[in-house]
C-alpha cells in the first residue's frame, strides 16, 4: 500500500513539474543572419592588370592598394597636355607683360622723327637757303649771258669763215646748257620763296598721327579681351591635365584600410572593364543582424537594447541595439480576415552589434533575444562592465 501511495505521489510531482515548466517562458527571440556593409570597388578607366597586392580573406593594407593597371598611353597623353599648358601659360604671360621696352622705344623714336619732319615742313626753307638759291640763280644768269655773247660772236665768225662748223656747234651747246642751268636755279629759288606745299604738310600730319597711335597701342599693352581669352585657354588646359591625372590615379585601385577582401579573382594580364566592380570588400565594423518580428510582438522601438547568440560561441551573448524597424509588413496575405492570419505578418528589423567585431562573421546564423525591465537593466550593466 505504501508503495502505491509513493508511486502516486511521484506521478503527481512529475505532472506538476511538467505543467510548471510549460508555464515558464524564456525571453522572446527571433532568428536571423549576421551581415555587414559590402563595398565593391573598381576602376573608372579600366585596363590590363599590372599587379595584384591582396588576396581573399586579407585585410586591406594601410596604403589601401588592392591592384594596379597598366598605364597604356596615359603618360604620353599627360606629357602632351603638360606641354600645351606650358605653351598657353607662356602666351598668357606675354599678353599680361605687354610689349617689350625696345618696341616701345622704337615707336617713340619714330614719333619724334615725324614730329621733327612736320616742324621742318611747317617752318619752310630758311632765309639762308633762299639767299643761297638767289645767288646761285644770279650766278647761273651771268654764265648764261656770257655764253650768249660768245654764241653771237661765233655766228659772225662762222659767217666770215673764221671758225669751223664744229666749233660753232660746241659753242651753241654751251649756251643752251647755261640757259637750262639758269632756268633751273630760278625755279628752285621761286620754290623756296613759296615755302612747303600744303599737301606735304597734311601728309606729314597723318604720318605723325599714325605713329602716335601705334606708340599708344604699345604703351597700353594688349586688350583685356585677349588676356581673358588666353586665361580661359590656360584654365581649359589645366582642366585637361587634371582629368588625365585623375585617370592615372584610377590606375591604382584602393580600398579603405581595415576592410576585409571578400572576393577577388584577378591576375596580371587580366582585363578590367571601366566602372565595373572588380573587388568585393566587407566592413567588419558594421556587423548587424537582419531578422523579422511578428506583428503581435511589435512592442519594440529603435534604440532598444537586445542581446545576440550564435551557434559558434555557445553560452556567450553579444550586446546590440535595434537601429531599424520597417514601416511596412512583409509576407502579408492578400486579405486578412482573422486574428490568426494577422499574426503571420512580420516586420524586418536591424540589430547593430556592439560587441564581437573580431569574432563574429557575416553569414552566421544568430538569435536575437528581446529583454525588458530588470533583464534589460542587468544586460546593460553587464555590457558596461565588459572591457
Amino acid at each position: 500500500m505504501r508503495k502505491i501511495v509513493a508511486g502516486v505521489l511521484i506521478v503527481i510531482v512529475l505532472f506538476g513539474l511538467l505543467l510548471y515548466s510549460q508555464r515558464i517562458r524564456g525571453p522572446f527571440h527571433v532568428s536571423g543572419f549576421i551581415e555587414a556593409d559590402e563595398v565593391r570597388v573598381g576602376s573608372r578607366v579600366g585596363g590590363r592588370v599590372l599587379r595584384v597586392h591582396v588576396d581573399e580573406g586579407q585585410r586591406v593594407p594601410d596604403d589601401g592598394v588592392l591592384f594596379e593597371l597598366e598605364p597604356f598611353d596615359l603618360k604620353e597623353q599627360r606629357a602632351e597636355a603638360a606641354a600645351i599648358l606650358a605653351e598657353r601659360r607662356a602666351e598668357l604671360d606675354r599678353l599680361v607683360a605687354g610689349y617689350r621696352s625696345e618696341e616701345i622705344a622704337q615707336a617713340q623714336a619714330r614719333v619724334e622723327q615725324l614730329k621733327a619732319n612736320l616742324e621742318k615742313l611747317r617752318n619752310g626753307p630758311r632765309p639762308e637757303e633762299i639767299e643761297a638759291a638767289a645767288k646761285e640763280a644770279k650766278e647761273a644768269e651771268e654764265r648764261y649771258r656770257l655764253a650768249d655773247l660768245k654764241y653771237k660772236r661765233a655766228e659772225q665768225l662762222l659767217g666770215r669763215g673764221a671758225i669751223t662748223q664744229d666749233e660753232f656747234d660746241r659753242i651753241s651747246s654751251e649756251v643752251r646748257a647755261a640757259r637750262a642751268t639758269w632756268e633751273a636755279r630760278q625755279a628752285r629759288h621761286r620754290l623756296l620763296q613759296k615755302g612747303t606745299r600744303e599737301e606735304d604738310i597734311r601728309q606729314a600730319v597723318a604720318q605723325l598721327k599714325e605713329a602716335t597711335a601705334a606708340l599708344q597701342l604699345l604703351q597700353n599693352g594688349y586688350r583685356s579681351e585677349q588676356i581673358a581669352r588666353a586665361r580661359a585657354a590656360v584654365e581649359a588646359a589645366e582642366a585637361s591635365l587634371r582629368a588625365i591625372d585623375r585617370r592615372i590615379e584610377e590606375l591604382t585601385v584602393k580600398g579603405r584600410p581595415g576592410l576585409i577582401v571578400q572576393a577577388i579573382d584577378l591576375h596580371p594580364g587580366d582585363l578590367v572593364g571601366a566602372n565595373v566592380p572588380a573587388v568585393s570588400l566587407l566592413d567588419p565594423r558594421t556587423l548587424r543582424v537582419r531578422a523579422y518580428v511578428p506583428e503581435n510582438r511589435l512592442n519594440i522601438q529603435v534604440g532598444d537594447r537586445v542581446w545576440v547568440r550564435v551557434d559558434s560561441f555557445p553560452g556567450e551573448r553579444f550586446a546590440g541595439r535595434i537601429t531599424f524597424i520597417s514601416q511596412e509588413a512583409e509576407f502579408t496575405p492578400r486579405n486578412v480576415q482573422t486574428p490568426e492570419e494577422r499574426s503571420k505578418q512580420v516586420f524586418r528589423i536591424k540589430v547593430t552589434l556592439e560587441e564581437g567585431h573580431g569574432r563574429l562573421r557575416p553569414g552566421m546564423s544568430a538569435d536575437v533575444f528581446f529583454e525588458d525591465g530588470e533583464q534589460a537593466a542587468e544586460a546593460d550593466a553587464v555590457s558596461r562592465a565588459r572591457p
